[in-house]
């Protein structure tokens, strides 16, 4: 088994609803960061790859055919180096909404788990910072300016490096019709996936 579409997008921009609506058009299963609650063990394996080590991406991806969302997007050159073949799919959204959406949940979220006072919510607060709020922001999360300058050059990146033919720029709000274009699918008589909101936020990543 071997992953053939790779989540270049930022979480945050439909992320989990493009996990579900792949994993309905037969991509079992889709990589998200929700499934480091059911592999713990991962973590390390995350944070060991984002130091540039050595990863059995094989272990580590065995069962998933998709990869979206953080961990995997800040790492989407090395996954396409990995898996050449692979679709690429760059999620987007408006840069201010985005902005606002991290800033209400993933990222309030990591700052609890940081000041908690249950170890195991500190190691997951610290994790976060590490790959996502440090790494990739520099720990400026309060500078909007500069996030969101972060945000688009990354998009800008992807758009850039990935050749045309396999990359889909890819917003929640169009729905089944693009993405099923791009992956040689039938339409599902199902509507796209619509989850994961600010308030759905805490129903899937408690604090």
């Amino acid at each position: 088994m071997s992953i053939e579409i790779i989540g270049a997008g930022f979480g945050r921009t439909g992320t989990l609803s493009l996990k579900y609506g792949l994993e309905t058009l037969g991509y079992e299963q889709c990589y998200h960061m929700m499934e480091l609650m059911k592999h713990p063990d991962h973590s390390e394996l995350w944070s060991q790859a984002h130091k540039g080590n050595p990863v059995d991406w094989a272990h580590l991806y065995e069962g998933y055919v998709a990869t979206v969302d953080w961990p995997s997007c800040n790492l989407w050159q090395t996954l396409l180096e990995q898996y050449p073949q692979a679709k690429v799919i760059l999620t987007i959204r408006d840069p201010d909404q985005w902005y606002d959406s991290i800033m209400a949940t993933i990222y309030k979220s990591s700052r609890m788990n940081l000041e908690s006072d249950d170890p195991k919510k500190q190691r997951s607060g610290q994790w976060a910072m590490d790959i996502i709020w440090g790494r990739l922001f520099a720990a400026r999360m309060d500078d909007r300016d500069h996030v969101i300058n972060v945000f688009k050059q990354h998009n800008e990146q992807v758009r850039d490096t990935v050749p045309g033919n396999q990359l889909l720029v890819f917003e929640a709000r169009q729905g089944w019709q693009p993405l099923c274009d791009f992956l040689g699918k039938e339409v599902p008589t199902e509507a796209y996936p619509r989850v994961n909101s600010t308030e759905d936020f805490s129903k899937f990543f408690p604090a």
